[in-house]
């Protein structure tokens, strides 16, 4: 038995766990998982539990491939008994003939932290989960789940709070049971819009939170009758949902931040955000790659209605960047500085893979460190355009070594796959006749 996941039958058999959802995602963030019986728990263990690759979706396997297996990671454990009855989750690292998978993305994570760790650095994370609660009318559009969620401005309505009450606070005691310190519960700007906050963690911790609250919303609203979706923009009227991520990086050593000005040595605080020369050239790193980090955090067609929209919301702002650039406490910005402690990435979305998307920022952040990049005026940023499309971002990416590099952190080819994949998930989009066309085209002529 391998004795570092030796501890997961004490971890079940303290918890009271019956069963054991062993899960992974793909690189799209599909969670996949099979369900473990405890009395398999040492198989699964010592073998981990297997998956046809090519059946899982996009992990870079054709149906000839051999089994992957997932292997998992005792730390990660989670018993969620408020979902069902003994019932825990087990992130797993997928392996394939002995070894990593290195199109998986909690193993690409893994390979970026290593990477931090041999500069010097442990990254940290906090995540921002914004999400919908939607139904079906009924006439089969969607709409917010709670019909008196209708105001112009819905943002903070404690109304619209103590509507939702009951669903916010089981995912709040949940959360707190596990121990992830939620701090507040919003109503966003968007009708039927919510936000859950949870305390930062090492950043693979924080990655595997976002994937397991968003296995609770989906499962824990679909028992309300509700449908949770993390889509970037499902209303073209409306704010779209982010993943905002908040970055920080620590001595490898000491575990001492090195964000505040003085606390790598320097002194810089040029511009009275308090931040390190350290801090200065991590922003500038992501300053430098933002036309290809989309690609990896705003990953779908729909994310680019979000930070495209030309329109402005029907609260009046979008709340989405349109420009890559870095300010202070300033929500208009790609980069917002809230605190001399951290950074606040505002170009992510609700479709992002959390893993893959906190290793890009931070692959970005550490290149910016390791080559001296210096930060330039508040609001500037590089002079190149920001991505449009899911296709132009995708170009942005094929042409960035540095962000390419990420995604290829465990193995080669993961990068060409994942570009083929996001402009094949480009051409299908547009490839479809869509009800905007037939509008605008059918009698024009």
């Amino acid at each position: 038995m391998n004795a570092e996941r030796a501890n997961l039958a004490e971890l079940c058999e303290a918890s009271g766990t019956t069963f054991v959802l062993a899960l992974f995602v793909d690189l799209n963030g599909k969670p996949c998982a099979k369900l473990v019986p405890v009395e398999a728990i040492e198989q699964l263990i010592d073998e981990g539990v297997g998956f046809a690759g090519y059946a899982v979706g996009a992990i870079g396997q054709e149906p000839k491939d051999p089994d992957i297996m997932a292997m998992p990671d005792a730390t990660s454990f989670t018993p969620i008994p408020f979902v069902k009855p003994g019932l825990a989750i087990v992130h797993c690292d997928p392996w394939v003939s002995g070894k990593p998978w290195p199109f998986a993305p909690r193993v690409i994570l893994q390979e970026v932290v290593a990477r931090a760790a041999a500069a010097g650095f442990s990254p940290y994370a906090g995540a921002e989960v914004e999400y919908f609660l939607l139904k079906r009318d009924a006439g089969g559009a969607l709409v917010p789940a709670d019909s008196d969620d209708v105001a112009a401005q819905p943002c903070y309505d404690a109304r619209g709070v103590t509507r939702m009450y009951d669903h916010l606070a089981s995912i709040s005691t949940a959360m707190n049971a596990l121990g992830w310190g939620n701090y507040a519960n919003d109503h966003e700007d968007g009708n039927g819009q919510f936000e859950q906050n949870f305390q930062y963690a090492e950043a693979l911790t924080t990655a595997d939170r976002v994937i397991t609250l968003r296995y609770l919303l989906n499962v824990m609203a679909h028992e309300r009758g509700m449908i949770a979706t993390f889509m970037p923009k499902p209303f073209s009227n409306r704010t779209g949902s982010g993943l905002h991520l908040h970055l920080s990086l620590r001595d490898a050593s000491t575990g001492e931040p090195v964000f505040p000005a003085g606390a790598d040595g320097t002194d810089a605080d040029v511009d009275g955000f308090g931040l390190s020369t350290t801090a200065r050239s991590f922003v500038a790193g992501v300053l430098a790659h933002a036309t290809a980090l989309q690609a990896v955090i705003a990953p779908t067609v729909n994310s680019y209605k979000r930070t495209g929209a030309i329109a402005s919301s029907a609260s009046g702002a979008t709340w989405a960047p349109k420009l890559p650039t870095y300010g202070g406490n300033d929500r208009t910005h790609y980069v917002r500085v809230p605190d001399d402690q951290r950074i606040e990435l505002r170009g992510g979305d609700g479709s992002a893979n959390p893993y893959l998307a906190v290793a890009a920022a931070v692959g970005a952040g550490l290149d910016g460190i390791a080559g001296g990049a210096v930060l330039g005026d508040v609001g500037s940023g590089p002079d190149t355009p920001f991505p449009a499309t899911l296709l132009s971002a995708v170009e942005a990416f094929e042409a960035d070594p540095v962000i390419r590099g990420v995604l290829d952190a465990a193995g080669p080819g993961v990068s060409d796959y994942f570009a083929h994949l996001k402009k094949n998930e480009f051409f299908a989009y547009h490839a479809a006749v869509s009800e905007w066309e037939i509008e605008r085209y059918l009698t024009a002529f």
